[in-house]
């Protein structure tokens, strides 16, 4: 038998990205537990069957199969195929860095889609999400995994004068068994406000901000903001000191090769850890503007986000937020959280009285190609220090 002519690798076997809109929910499933048996057969996640049935039935990866040609083998030889030309025919896959590669960005992009997919459930939907970030997390334990997989994307921003502002970033894929890591990916709220704020710098007070300002982003990710605020002002003639946080580890290791990307020494983009919980003393007061865009995800996040800004943001400063409008599931009705954050909220005062109040609201429209299947626009908040 050629072991070749019975291998089917996940390149040309799992439904194109392209497709998994239109794909089945028994198709992606069925795909995932291949994955899982291909890559991690030794691990199982919490979400897959662990009874003792499920636990002895072989798995079949869908990557090897018998040729319906060949004549079959007596029983002794017949188990001699099935195991060992089995296993090494899997184990090439495996030690294939195509087929991992492939493999990786399949998985991301099916995370980053998982609400336009046809899952009968959210419940379905939620563990096919958390079956693909498994599957991800076993090639960053690998120890044969010495260097990241990643994605870059290019992104160009045009402004008013013909000018274009270029950005690189590197996102990271979902390799963590927490899919919460959203910000090693730039989502649609990032990248349509960095768009507008290179249409229309003036809009924002970018062209009214104070010699050397001080520029604070929250829940940076990717950085795409921070970066697109480091070509964009120097464009303008203005100088500001600006500092993307970040909670995650893993974010900030990849906010910092995205910098060093983008603006290699002396870089106007500086990084911090920053827990909304506990901002630094240090810069209390200190920012004469901040941006955060689609960091709320919980009513909580709202509430920590706004004392937070309420701690760090200068008496005359202005605090950008983007929140990602979805129609279903259980990220709707996110904006309003954060409305309700705001409102009557007199916890954290100015000397002279004042509150921190959201003065303004705008829908943002979601642009063709742009972020993810389940979002349906953005609303941008503005927000400053206002009477009570």
């Amino acid at each position: 038998m050629n072991i070749h002519s019975c291998c089917r690798p996940p390149s040309s076997s799992l439904p194109p990205v392209r497709a998994l809109r239109s794909a089945s929910e028994d198709t992606i499933i069925t795909a995932l537990h291949n994955l899982q048996a291909l890559y991690c057969p030794l691990r199982l996640p919490a979400t897959l069957p662990t009874n003792k049935e499920s636990a002895t039935k072989q798995v079949d990866s869908g990557y090897v199969s018998e040729d319906d040609n060949e004549v079959t083998p007596p029983p002794q030889q017949q188990r001699r195929f099935s195991v060992t030309e089995r296993e090494n025919a899997l184990a090439a896959i495996r030690a294939d860095a195509y087929e991992k590669d492939f493999t990786i960005r399949w998985l991301t992009s099916l995370i980053s889609r998982a609400y336009e997919l046809p899952f009968d459930s959210e419940e379905a939907r939620e563990k096919a999400v958390d079956d693909a970030a498994f599957i991800l997390s076993s090639f960053s334990d690998s120890p044969t995994n010495e260097e990241d997989e990643a994605l870059t994307r290019d992104f160009t921003f045009s402004r008013s004068n013909g000018d274009e502002v270029k950005i690189q970033i590197n996102d990271a894929p979902l390799t963590g068994a927490d899919h919460t890591d959203v910000g090693l990916q730039s989502w649609g709220a990032s990248i349509v406000f960095s768009g507008l704020m290179c249409e229309a710098p003036e809009r924002y007070g970018l062209d009214q901000l104070p010699e050397d300002a001080s520029i604070i982003e929250l829940g940076a990710g990717t950085g795409l903001v921070s970066l697109t605020l480091g070509k964009l002002l120097p464009a303008m003639g203005r100088k500001a000191r600006i500092l993307a946080t970040d909670y995650h580890a893993a974010v900030l290791d990849n906010l910092r090769t995205n910098i060093a990307t983008n603006f290699g020494d002396g870089a106007p983009v500086g990084t911090a850890l920053l827990d909304w919980a506990t901002p630094p003393a240090e810069h209390a007061g200190s920012a004469n503007m901040l941006f955060a865009a689609d960091v709320v995800y919980a009513p909580e996040h709202a509430a920590w986000l706004r004392d937070c800004a309420a701690h760090l943001l200068a008496p005359e400063g202005t605090f950008w937020l983007v929140v990602t409008v979805r129609s279903h599931g259980k990220f709707e009705g996110i904006p309003a959280t954060a409305e309700t954050a705001f409102e009557k909220y007199e916890g954290t005062r100015r000397p002279n009285g004042k509150v921190l109040r959201i003065m303004a609201k705008e829908r943002l429209e979601k642009k063709r190609g742009v972020g993810r299947g389940d979002e349906n626009g953005y609303m941008l908040f503005k927000s400053g220090w206002t009477e009570a």
